[in-house]
């Protein structure tokens, strides 16, 4: 039975969180069925014109069902495409289909995806490096930043001395091996002036305020025991490969990325290219016509392992997100979260669908829902972003947790031993710690442990949370 929104539209807006393979899209069509909604990608591999299979886009058939925005829209051959252009992308396209929708009483309803993406559009505090642009800033003023593939090319050691001299608090963050964040925080201090640090601080300023871009939005995550969950995306690649998956990557490696491999310029950390399955499959798909076909069988083998154990920490990745950016996310402005367990697909209408609908019946209604959204306490965070100097060792350490690790390894335990004899000491003074406390906690995604989805139910009965 389809029932239409009334003219104020409650919720303004429903997020669908969750790992791949946990059937965001299939929910998010069933809820635009439902309450005439229509539904727009957060994910930035779905941007891309083609590899329509390993990026999971829906179907045509499923388009068909509901319509679907910001797909598709991208040339493959489009390198530098960044969660910045999404967001200007965001502001202009699409919170004008989020206008006419509400204008139309329809529901936008957000697929992810991509982290970023998703935090963007939900709210007003990421990606600030656009406002100060737009403020005058006299190194900021359209200065196009050095394309983030020729910083890394200079390597982390020298990245990392620039970085020291126009950006200490964040270089002291980042290891100076850590090219790739190295070379994005030059980026932004090249695109706007502004040293990333001091942005991360007017983040952080915001991130207890008031500062959604949509009032009470309704956010749904969908979880699933691990296990069952490694298990659907093993066969999820089966059916990938049953789909045509091969044939897929061939023709694009053919069409984009042959070339570019020939040329030397081959990149998997940028655009589509950073797409999981085509750096899994890259033996098999740049062998030589004298490789024998039984090399070739198990170059592919060995790129299918590869994809399934990819997706398999994909989806761990995605939950930690949701844990640290929703679940533990201080301050006032974190909209509540609906778990749903996707656990048990044979009983996908009883735990997901039908709870989901009477959640959003409940929120138009004015009422209250009948599961309270899930909350998790935590207590002594890590500081992933702790700068460690091991004067025995000779090497930077970043994060408490490292840290830890590292004075428990067997190589530091060598040196201290080794060090004990030659001063003939029975103990050492204390490492040297270099803390930079206050920029460290201003990096916007955090490296806590999070429970796993199935431990939900334990915290619940114990805290009665849910």
């Amino acid at each position: 039975m389809h029932r239409a929104l009334g003219k104020a539209i409650i919720p303004p807006l429903v997020v669908i969180l969750g790992a791949t393979g946990t059937g965001k899209s299939k929910l998010a069509i069933e809820i635009g069925k439902r309450l005439q909604g229509e539904i727009i990608s957060a994910d930035s591999m779905q941007v891309y014109e083609g590899l329509d299979i390993i990026t999971n886009k829906v179907t045509v058939e499923e388009q068909a069902q509901c319509r679907h925005h910001m797909i598709s829209f991208v040339d493959p051959l489009v390198s530098n495409y960044t969660v910045v252009d999404f967001r200007n992308q965001a502001f202009v396209s699409l919170m004008q289909h989020i206008e006419d929708m509400h204008r139309q009483e329809k529901l936008p309803i957000i697929v992810g995806g991509t982290n970023y993406y998703i935090e963007s559009i939900l709210w007003n505090i990421l990606l600030v490096s656009v406002l100060w642009q737009d403020s005058g800033t006299e190194r900021g003023q359209g200065l196009p930043p050095v394309p983030r593939a020729d910083l890394e090319k200079l390597g982390g050691p020298e990245l990392h001395k620039q970085l020291v001299e126009v950006d200490p608090d964040m270089a002291a963050m980042l290891h100076p091996h850590d090219a790739r964040k190295i070379a994005r925080s030059l980026q932004v201090y090249q695109q706007t002036g502004v040293p990333h640090s001091r942005i991360l601080e007017e983040q952080k300023g915001h991130d207890g305020g008031d500062d959604l871009r949509f009032s009470e939005p309704c956010i749904f995550w969908l979880h699933s025991n691990m296990d069952a969950l490694d298990e659907r995306l093993d066969k999820r690649v089966d059916k990938m490969l049953s789909s045509g998956l091969i044939d897929e990557l061939k023709d694009f490696h053919k069409r984009f990325n042959e070339k570019k491999i020939q040329d030397n310029s081959q990149d998997y950390q940028h655009g589509i290219f950073q797409s999981i399955g085509l750096k899994e499959f890259h033996e098999y798909l740049t062998a030589g016509g004298d490789v024998s076909e039984e090399v070739r069988e198990r170059q592919k083998k060995k790129g299918i392992e590869a994809l399934k154990q990819a997706a398999r920490r994909y989806a761990r990745k995605q939950n930690k997100w949701v844990c640290n950016r929703f679940l533990k996310r201080p301050g006032r402005s974190v909209p509540p979260v609906y778990g749903l367990d996707v656990t048990d697909v044979s009983r996908w209408e009883q735990t997901v669908l039908s709870p989901a609908m009477d959640i959003l019946n409940c929120l138009q209604k004015g009422e209250q829902p009948p599961v309270d959204p899930i909350r998790i306490e935590w207590e002594n965070p890590r500081n992933k972003r702790s700068h460690h100097m091991c004067e025995l060792c000779q090497k930077v350490i970043i994060g408490d947790l490292e840290w830890t690790a590292h004075l428990r390894s067997k190589n530091h335990l060598h040196h201290v031993r080794k060090s004990r004899q030659t001063l003939g000491l029975t103990s050492l003074p204390q490492q040297s710690v270099l803390t930079k406390a206050s920029p460290s906690t201003l990096v916007p995604d955090s490296d806590m442990v999070c429970l796993e989805p199935e431990a939900l139910e334990k915290q619940d009965s114990d805290r009665q949370r849910l």
